[in-house]
């Protein structure tokens, strides 16, 4: 799964490397502990009136989708994360899948293995080549029976990688710079075969200090390697 990520890059940055336009409304950054219904950074692709071709937008969305059914934002589940394997089937998500598909930016995510006594320790985890992550994920505007909309998405994910499954058995679907086009649906139909877990050497990863695992805490720290952590997982962690 994908529950807490960080963001340090500032917006103009991830507008430049995603070629697209920035709202005025974006999250404050460095954030170094995203989590679940705080704001996220999104490219979106979406074709104005009276334009053909879509538009890259650099936006701000709640984590965690809300269905165009729910009467208010907690009647239902928190859908943070969307299961690649289910996307199409799901009714919460099969129209996005179809229509409304983004790119959470993040610079890493922090996933958890336990200890021999039980104890959840956390793990910041990055591209290897230290690039920023474009998440899959898709998207829906909600509005309220009062009227007042809102913007929210959810982040997909798919089975680990061989290296990422001693950490976790799921990991977030990242896509890759030469797909953003057809995954944002610029490059017609297709994004399905996305869907995979990323090669074997994409990411890496480091303990970081157990002070993440309150949503409460913040600051660069966060991400800082543990000076005395293992360098390895011990176990793979909880769904």
């Amino acid at each position: 799964m994908c529950g807490r990520m960080a963001v340090t890059l500032p917006p103009d940055a991830m507008a430049q490397i995603f070629t697209a336009s920035p709202a005025n409304d974006l999250p404050q950054v460095p954030n170094y502990n995203v989590c679940p219904t705080n704001q996220v950074h999104i490219v979106t692709a979406i074709a104005e009136e009276g334009s053909e071709a879509p538009q890259r937008k650099l936006g701000s969305m709640r984590w965690g989708l809300v269905p165009k059914w729910y009467k208010t934002v907690s009647d239902g589940p928190l859908l943070i994360n969307a299961r690649a394997e289910t996307l199409a089937e799901k009714p919460a998500f099969r129209d996005a899948a179809r229509q409304r598909r983004g790119l959470i930016v993040a610079s890493g995510f922090y996933e958890w293995t336990k200890d021999a006594e039980g104890g959840r320790d956390p793990w910041f985890i990055t591209r290897r080549d230290g690039a920023p992550l474009a998440l899959a994920a898709v998207w829906q505007n909600w509005t309220s029976p009062e009227g007042e909309g809102m913007a929210t998405c959810a982040a997909i994910t798919t089975k680990a990688n061989a290296p990422m499954h001693a950490i976790h058995h799921r990991m977030p679907l990242i896509i890759n710079e030469q797909d953003w086009p057809l995954w944002l649906g610029e490059r017609g139909k297709g994004a399905a075969r996305l869907m995979t877990p990323g090669a074997d050497d994409l990411l890496q990863w480091h303990r970081v200090d157990r002070a993440v695992n309150s949503n409460r805490a913040s600051g660069p720290a966060l991400i800082e390697p543990l000076a005395s952590g293992p360098s390895a997982p011990p176990s793979v962690g909880p769904d």
